[in-house]
């Protein structure tokens, strides 16, 4: 009885609005205050969610990811891509995607790749006749590649949490975020065949096509040294960040010249109003996980589910469906920060892998960012193509889809995750 009263506690001061970090803070607080615990159980959760090297990776990514978006090279990366694709079937599209792909393995941000790339994208695709909602919906649902291919700040976070590996969920992000890549460009393709109004672009020549290359290769070389210095040792997560922001410097500093100092502070004060509200998040996360853990909620839930729920795969549809319900109100490290902590007494007890279920999680909650009202990605793409919800919404919906058929795959082919981690 007391957990359901928590949860109800919980939902119901999100529901009238109260922000999530205050929220997991203060029902921390009653919570161990009013159980006889020490109150300085709360400052002790506040210090350890800051103390911690791995966290320091996500103002990094924030400001390379910034400092890259205010650089222009979004711009960049989408002419040299469309210089190769462009006159393709739905070429501008593809491109679209792939450009999207590009910057998520640089940003590890969602908001930030749908912003780079709409920016541009979007005026281009729709002068070509591509449908307005269709176009709205594909850069909103490609943004969404930014936390699923690594790096990803949701996977970090993920990996503080449950103490798993943060490159092994890197590294099962990678077969996944290629499924998902895949699946929009065939879409694409096919929604393109038969857009009444749409227009194939021009084949680039080889001179552009040498042109743009050149132009977006610094971009492209910075990703591949954040990426594959992860994945060869040579640095942990936090130090690869801390590259990728010198590297970004460089690229838009005294290589392209696209970074003034304006520019640049504003990319600062934007990195720290983001990381300064997900480390609230995080410190609030701690102080309640720490309350429940001492109700035992984790462990009522847990046995609750192991005596209710004797599969796997059931399991896995209920998390689904409860995620997807909570994607409506809140947001993607919230839903982290609230479930993860809950769920991992039972996924130990059911023997479902942790590296597995992260991924399961990030696309899942990466659904959260497509749908209304609190779908982040939505109000980036609104904003960016000047409309209205409803045409970001109705055009977002088949792209939702094809996410669920990409989170079903998983699992029923958990290799698509597991082969990379394990095989490297």
């Amino acid at each position: 009885m007391t957990t359901i009263l928590i949860l109800l506690a919980l939902f119901a001061l999100l529901l009238v609005g109260v922000p999530v970090a205050f929220t997991l803070a203060g029902l921390g607080f009653g919570l161990l205050y009013f159980g006889g615990f020490s109150p300085l159980m709360v400052p002790q959760g506040l210090l350890s969610a800051a103390d911690s090297f791995v966290l320091i990776a996500v103002p990094l990514f924030l400001l390379m990811s910034n400092v890259l978006l205010k650089g222009g090279v979004g711009r960049d990366l989408f002419a040299a891509v469309q210089a190769w694709v462009g006159h393709w079937p739905g070429g501008l599209a593809i491109a679209t995607i792939l450009s999207c792909g590009v910057f998520a393995a640089i940003s590890g941000s969602s908001v930030a790749t749908a912003a780079t790339i709409g920016t541009v994208a979007i005026p281009e695709m729709t002068s070509r006749g591509y449908p307005r909602r269709f176009v709205l919906g594909l850069l909103a649902a490609g943004g969404t590649l930014g936390i699923l291919i690594p790096p990803s700040i949701p996977m970090i976070v993920y990996g503080v949490i449950t103490e798993e590996s943060i490159i092994a969920l890197f590294l099962a992000g990678v077969g996944p975020g290629l499924l998902l890549m895949a699946l929009f460009i065939v879409w694409s393709v096919l929604y393109a065949s038969f857009a009444a109004d749409y227009q194939p672009s021009p084949k680039a020549s080889w001179d552009e096509r040498r042109r743009t290359a050149i132009r977006a290769l610094p971009t492209v070389l910075l990703a591949g040294l954040v990426i594959s210095g992860i994945y060869l040792g040579i640095f942990t997560p936090t130090e690869a960040a801390a590259v990728g922001f010198l590297g970004s410097l460089v690229v838009v500093g005294p290589i392209l010249r696209t970074l003034d100092w304006p520019k640049f502070r504003d990319a600062v004060a934007e990195a720290m109003t983001t990381t300064v509200a997900i480390l609230l998040i995080v410190a609030g996360a701690k102080v309640f996980g720490k309350a429940i853990t001492l109700y035992r909620i984790p462990q009522d839930i847990s046995l609750f589910l192991s005596d209710h729920i004797s599969t796997a795969g059931m399991f896995v549809l209920v998390v689904a469906l409860v995620l997807l319900i909570m994607g409506l109100f809140l947001e993607s490290l919230s839903m982290i920060l609230i479930m993860v902590p809950v769920l991992s007494g039972a996924l130990m007890a059911l023997g479902i892998d942790p590296v597995w279920f992260g991924v399961f999680f990030v696309i899942m909650i990466e659904c959260a960012l497509i749908t209304p009202p609190v779908g982040l990605n939505l109000y980036v793409i609104q904003a960016v193509g000047k409309a209205s919800m409803g045409e970001v919404a109705s055009g977002v919906l088949p792209f939702l889809v094809i996410m669920l058929v990409c989170a079903a795959a998983i699992f029923w082919w958990p290799g698509i995750a597991l082969y990379i981690p394990f095989r490297l």
